[in-house]
């Protein structure tokens, strides 16, 4: 039994008559008489009991019919599949995403997306501030930061990944000082600030808090750190960490290499500052562009087993 056959038979009985499937299929009566006789000698079974009047369904014509309509969706779908995977992605993507983790974890993500659809176009910003992603033509943005500001309405989120700030320090910088015991520790100690989102017009503050909770039971600390030493560029802070020169609060992205090498080691282990999940960001619009749906599905499968973890 060919597909034809099942659109037939499905046609006749839509239809209610040979003249009706015929106008349906776009040919004369008597070619679907003679089809439909021919499918039923095949089968060895009547499908329609036919009078002058109207046809009817026989018991093993209703049973085909059930069959046929779930046969040709599936035909559809295959076809569709097999149609899409033939598209090659092409136009232009434009992303953001934040400087650091968009360096190291993004870019090399994108490009292997880019080889595998060589016809597909990537311009990605990198920064610290979230662009307007409507108003400058972005298609998303891969951030660290939940949404929160008065464009959060207009956005569509989804979480990529799960990421924590852990404190860490240099062992030559732990060997000169007792190591913190508990968070209230860390204000007797050189902290090493990043000074994000700084507004330009207002001086640096000399102090920053930092708010840590226990992984096991839960509880929150706020503490209010100091240190000689701030930058508003996290690589360079990590840079004086390595060198030893404080305790830092950094994402567990950036430090989890130095931390299987041995150049940093955990402060404060069970305590985190789960702030940092990595989104995806996109402006709300009435239809996702094929491409972008797939990019997005490509960075979810990079990011959702946290690979920084085993780098």
């Amino acid at each position: 039994m060919e597909r034809s056959d099942l659109d037939l038979v499905l046609k006749v009985r839509d239809g209610g008559s040979l003249a009706a499937a015929a106008d349906a299929l776009g040919v004369v009566p008597s070619v679907v008489t003679k089809r439909l006789s021919a499918l039923e000698s095949r089968l060895g079974q009547r499908l329609f009991e036919r009078t002058t009047r109207r046809l009817v369904l026989t018991r093993e014509g209703e049973s085909l019919c059930g069959h046929a309509r779930d046969l040709l969706d599936r035909f559809t779908a295959v076809e569709a599949e097999m149609s899409e995977r033939q598209q090659s992605l092409s136009g232009t993507v434009k992303l953001a995403a934040t400087l650091g983790f968009g360096r190291l974890w993004v870019g090399p993500t994108l490009a292997e997306f880019q080889r595998a659809h060589p016809q597909l176009r990537i311009d990605l910003r990198l920064g610290e501030e979230l662009p307007d992603l409507s108003a400058e033509g972005f298609d998303g943005a891969v951030w660290l930061w939940s949404v929160q500001s008065r464009h959060a309405a207009d956005w569509l989120t989804r979480r990529l990944a799960r990421n924590q700030r852990v404190l860490v320090a240099s062992p030559a910088y732990l060997a000169s000082r007792s190591s913190p015991q508990v968070p209230a520790d860390l204000e007797r100690h050189a902290c090493l600030r990043v000074n994000e989102h700084e507004d330009a017009s207002r001086p640096a503050v000399a102090a920053t808090f930092w708010n840590l909770r226990h992984e096991r039971d839960g509880t929150q600390s706020r503490v209010r750190v100091e240190g000689p030493l701030s930058s508003n560029s996290g690589e360079l802070v990590r840079d004086w960490c390595l060198s030893g020169h404080g305790i830092m609060l950094r994402s567990l992205w950036d430090v989890a290499p130095h931390l299987a090498a041995g150049t940093l080691v955990r402060v404060l282990p069970r305590h985190v500052m789960s702030d940092a999940d990595i989104h995806w960001i996109a402006p709300r619009q009435p239809r996702t562009p094929r491409r972008v749906q797939l990019l997005v599905e490509a960075l979810a499968a990079r990011f959702r087993s946290e690979p920084w973890k085993s780098a």
